[in-house]
């Protein structure tokens, strides 16, 4: 919450210095801040000001504030950079970051930026290169330190001050076999407080685990979550050691699993722009409109087969809306959920049944329990038994579908490739709405009629 307030607290500051034109008073601020804390001030600024922020900002920063801003935001500030500004900003990055900001650059600014490098570094960068950006290749720092078992503890020490300086969030040294193989890591702690004559495989971790390069970076990160890893070794498929994810690339990617959530659920990219231009918004927020709006007519044609229903019983136009608002509820709640187990892995082959007969009781007793509310209320308010029946049994017909249709959606989409949280929601209520009227106003033409 402190936190939250001082940034609001800083964007109000820098705001009111851009409107009185204190330019020395706008750069002060920004030498005082983090490469994270000044791209998320960036992406909350307006175009126009954000240019004028990024414009005073020392360029050796550059290159770190821009692999924090989001995809828009960063190909925005770019295309307004010369080559020679883009080359400056590269310089001296940590190789992981260089290889997420490389992709980004034009093929010019790349092959200044790869020859500035010296061999060993621009071999590195390859490799991180090689891997899809959204597995553990793509997240991993090539750079590590690593050991023999059989090294004294004091030969570890002497090697490390002749290093010099250390690779950030370097907490541990990794241990390997004369074929580069990992076998465990030497934490700091136990470096620092055991006999120094003593070998590395005295007090190595041979549990540590390694993460396999072509892991999805989902995964990655729940590893980090169920055991605790402040980083971890990166292995290829012969088990040798070619790389290293720490804490703060897991938290990246946990961030954005979070955005990506909330954002799909609507049909958006959560690296859009917030200032993006208004036709750009409107363009990219329109196809999941378009879909919605041709489902609301799929919904609107079943209604109207049954139009002689509600031209003669008119109470039915009253209560039409009740059944399909009660299936749209409980089908979200079941897909919310599978999609969240899907999300941690929990739902396998093995259990796939189980839980679908978990949501499936789920709506039938909630069905049963609301459908028999919604008649009581129904028979008291109009006093016909008739429609307080069928009112009741579209009710807990349309949950019971809800609650399956809500477990099979995300399945079916994850199976066909899609993205489970991307317009699962839409289907959904086109589900729910097409039933919900079609069983309500059917059973009122099959016994009212």
């Amino acid at each position: 919450m402190e936190l939250r307030q001082e940034k609001t607290s800083t964007l109000k500051t820098l705001r009111g210095a851009l409107d009185t034109g204190a330019m020395r008073r706008v750069r002060r601020t920004l030498d005082s801040l983090h490469p994270s804390e000044i791209a998320r001030l960036l992406e909350s600024l307006p175009q126009a000001e954000r240019q004028i922020v990024w414009d005073l900002l020392e360029r050796e920063y550059s290159g770190e504030v821009l692999v924090e801003l989001s995809d828009d935001v960063r190909g925005g500030l770019i295309e307004q950079m010369g080559d020679d500004e883009l080359v400056a900003a590269a310089e001296g990055m940590e190789l992981d970051d260089l290889a997420d900001l490389l992709t980004e650059l034009p093929e010019t600014v790349t092959r200044q930026v790869l020859t500035s490098l010296d061999q060993a570094d621009r071999e590195r960068l390859r490799t991180v290169l090689a891997y899809d950006e959204d597995s553990a290749g793509g997240l991993m720092d090539p750079n590590t330190i690593s050991v023999r078992p059989d090294v004294p503890l004091e030969v570890v020490l002497r090697y490390l001050r002749m290093q010099g300086e250390l690779p950030d969030g370097t907490d541990q040294v990794f241990v390997v076999d004369r074929n580069e193989r990992y076998l465990g890591v030497l934490k700091f702690s136990s470096l620092l407080t055991s006999d120094p004559d003593i070998a590395v495989s005295d007090v190595m971790d041979r549990d540590s685990p390694s993460i396999n390069v072509d892991m999805p970076d989902v995964e990655v990160s729940r590893i980090f979550e169920d055991r605790d890893l402040f980083s971890a070794a990166v292995v290829d498929e012969q088990g040798r050691l070619i790389g290293r994810i720490t804490i703060d690339d897991v938290v990246d990617v946990i961030r954005d699993e979070a955005e990506h959530s909330i954002m799909s659920a609507a049909g958006l990219d959560e690296e859009n722009d917030l200032f993006a231009p208004v036709l750009i918004s409107a363009k990219r927020r329109a196809v999941w409109l378009g879909v919605n709006l041709a489902t609301a007519f799929l919904a609107a044609y079943v209604v109207d087969m049954f139009q002689t229903t509600i031209d003669k019983v008119v109470l039915m136009a009253v209560l039409m809306p009740v059944v399909p608002s009660m299936g749209g509820v409980a089908g979200t709640q079941s897909l919310t959920i599978i999609t969240r187990a899907l999300a941690l892995g929990q739902i396998e082959t093995s259990n796939a049944v189980s839980v679908l007969k978990k949501e499936v009781s789920v709506g039938l007793i909630n069905g049963v329990i609301w459908a028999a509310i919604v008649a009581l209320v129904t028979l008291a308010w109009f006093k016909t038994p008739a429609i307080g029946a069928i009112v009741g049994a579209a009710l807990m017909i349309n949950m019971i579908v809800a609650a399956a249709a809500g477990y099979s959606l995300p399945l079916l989409m994850r199976r066909l490739g899609w993205d489970p949280a991307l317009g699962g929601g839409v289907v959904l209520t086109t589900i729910t709405d097409v039933v919900g009227y079609g069983v309500f106003l059917g059973l009122g033409a099959l016994f009212l009629l």
